[in-house]
């Protein structure tokens, strides 16, 4: 065998094997990894700078989001900013930004989604940062709610707890 076909065929195959662990790694990540990797395309405010808290309730549940520094200015504006414009969307029964990061097929998305008219959305300011709370009467919604509430939990690993 001529040595350029040698050194062409040792090229492929490492091309090949770079090429299969890049494969391995995409397939590899957590759910945490690719919330926390994919985070800044649907929030403005540095995931590793907040705080996500959920809380489910017997109504239906309270999501805040708030800066881990209280001197942080900015991530509380950017927070504040991105809560109020969420929850006119999630009035709206838009879920749009929560399905992109954690996908279509989240648990509870499509029955929250289809209920949008019987769920009480609201927003608040907060020292820290700002909340959305949910509210229903419905027992279904309130079901899907709460599976919500824990995907998102699950998904956003140390950037997250629960109340």
């Amino acid at each position: 065998m001529s040595r350029p076909l040698q050194l062409r065929q040792a090229s492929q195959a490492a091309l090949a094997a770079l090429l299969l662990a890049g494969c391995l790694a995409v397939v590899a990540q957590t759910p945490q990894q690719h919330v926390h990797a994919m985070a800044h395309h649907v929030m403005p405010f540095d995931m590793s700078k907040t705080l996500h808290v959920f809380r489910m309730t017997e109504s239906g549940g309270v999501m805040r989001v708030v800066a881990r520094d209280e001197r942080d200015a900015d991530q509380i504006a950017l927070i504040r900013q991105h809560l109020r414009h969420e929850a006119m969307q999630f009035e709206a029964g838009s879920y749009a930004d929560p399905a992109t990061l954690h996908g279509a097929g989240m648990p509870g998305l499509k029955e929250i989604q289809a209920g949008t008219a019987s769920i009480k959305v609201a927003y608040a300011e907060l020292p820290l940062g700002a909340s959305i709370s949910f509210e229903t009467r419905d027992l279904h919604l309130l079901t899907a709610l709460h599976r919500w509430f824990g995907a998102q939990l699950s998904e956003h690993g140390a950037d997250a707890r629960a109340e």
